[in-house]
């Protein structure tokens, strides 16, 4: 619980926090190394100072040692010179002078070869107590004789300054970490408010209340775009369920009507007498209501299997034409009983890909709707042609009643029926086109109606085509 917070605004302060610690630390050891690095440049520079102050105080003694000029020692440059580590040596080492704060001890043993003959030599050395130093030296030429001048200075006095820095720091830290955690706790809380309000809008919206939205205060921000994204989808639910309602009750309906239509005919002639003929023709009415409601039944169970996705297609190539063909003889007692003339053109090498048992329903379906609403002595057309080189169109028109706009877009919803001018007495189900629509959707296809009230009504459907040159244009 402790490495791991349940609620996530305690999650992110702390990783906030972490993350600031990190960044200070590494900040802290970055200070470091550059205010060591800074503080040993600043006391080489001091150190050449003192060198050539130390050098314009010097002379030789009769006896060769080199002694500091007296009338100096109230100069205030070496009173500071007086602080430092002093050393200066022969060219083979010999030791000439060293101040008293050095004392006896040496400061940095024999000069190495070319030690201060082109310029400062600076380095970082211990001397023989094993005290660490930053040293300093350099050659110069006095009263004709060379000689080795060294400074240094403890890195005491670096390391004293550094500590105090850290001390500063690292006392200050806890009160940096109080200060940055609370505004961080602030800052994510408000970050998150929209989050807790759209959870708490979210809580409220059921099955009943689908119409309701979560609030969306920024929309420029991921935050906004998250719930735009789930207004989106509780808009894709709410339809859903809305259609899921009416399909139910259109579905109730369609089964209703024919198992009362049953029940109503077997009442009847159980409760009068009848003859034989009579009882015949009751059997007969009741087995028409049942092939109608087997034939609701089948297609519910089609679209049921088509939306779980449990339908295979069968993809082969085959002729277009001879397909409707095929689908128009099986519909050819309706179209003499209603003394309606039928005629297909096309050409016959026009082809598609697709499953051809399903595409074939689609057909039947589509023209089984124009033959229900072409009023008798109508026509039916069906015409083939290539649309660009990958489409193969078929187009059926007939010269019903039409259908109005607000209609023609709701078509092809299941259990839709337009106004009662197109209702015959073969009202259907309300699934033919549906299912058609299906059929053709799930072959890679397109499918379409065109119509006005009064000028007829002409569906197409666009499948893959094989066959079409690239000339042949609809």
């Amino acid at each position: 619980m402790w490495l791991r917070p349940k609620r996530v605004r305690t999650r992110l302060t702390l990783w906030y926090v972490g993350t600031l610690a990190a960044i200070l630390a590494v900040y802290l050891v970055g200070v470091s190394l550059l205010l060591l690095w800074q503080m040993d440049g600043i006391l080489k520079r001091l150190a050449a100072e003192d060198l050539e102050t130390v050098k314009g105080l010097l002379y030789f003694e009769p006896d060769g040692q080199v002694e500091v000029r007296q009338d100096y020692h109230h100069h205030s440059d070496w009173k500071q010179v007086q602080e430092r580590l002093l050393e200066i040596l022969a060219p083979d080492g010999t030791i000439l002078y060293r101040n008293e704060r050095l004392g006896d001890r040496t400061l940095g043993g024999l000069p190495f070869p070319g030690e201060g003959e082109h310029g400062y030599s600076g380095r970082t050395a211990t001397i023989s107590d094993g005290t660490r130093v930053v040293l300093i030296s350099r050659t110069y030429d006095l009263a004709g004789k060379t000689v080795l001048i060294r400074a240094g200075y403890q890195q005491d006095l670096i390391w004293k300054q550094l500590k105090g820095t850290l001390w500063v720091l690292v006392v200050a830290s806890p009160l940096v970490f109080a200060g940055t955690a609370y505004a961080g706790y602030k800052m994510v809380g408000r970050t998150l408010d929209p989050v807790t309000k759209m959870a708490h809008r979210a809580e409220q919206i059921n099955s009943e209340r689908l119409n309701e939205r979560l609030p969306v205060e920024t929309p420029g921000d991921e935050l906004g775009h998250l719930a735009t994204v789930f207004n989106s989808m509780l808009s894709r639910i709410e339809q859903s369920f809305e259609q899921l309602r009416r399909f139910t009750a259109d579905a109730s309906h369609e089964l209703r009507t024919p198992l009362a239509a049953i029940r109503s005919v077997g009442e009847v002639r159980l409760q009068d007498g009848a003859t034989a003929e009579e009882y015949r023709d009751a059997i007969g009415s009741m087995l028409e209501e049942v092939n109608r409601l087997t034939g609701v039944v089948e297609k519910l169970l089609t679209l049921s299997r088509a939306d779980a996705g449990q339908i295979q297609m069968q993809v082969s190539v085959f002729p277009l034409k001879a397909l409707v063909r095929e689908a128009a003889s099986l519909l050819e007692v309706l179209i003499e009983e209603k003394h309606l003339s039928f005629q297909l053109t096309g050409d016959e090498n026009i082809g598609v890909e697709a499953d051809r048992l399903y595409v074939r329903q689609a057909v039947v379906n589509i023209l089984h709707n124009a033959v229900k609403f072409t009023p008798v002595g109508g026509k039916i057309c069906a015409r083939i042609a290539c649309d660009g080189p990958l489409r193969a169109e078929l187009a059926i028109s007939d010269t019903g009643p039409g259908i109005s706009p607000e209609h023609a877009a709701r078509v092809f919803d299941r259990f839709y029926r337009v106004d009662e001018s197109r209702t015959g007495t073969d009202k259907g189900g309300g699934l033919g086109l549906s299912i058609a629509k299906w059929a053709v959707e799930a072959n890679n296809g397109e499918i379409g109606v065109s119509s006005s009230p009064g000028n007829g009504s002409t569906f197409w459907i666009r499948l893959p085509a094989v066959g079409c040159p690239p000339y042949e244009q609809n």
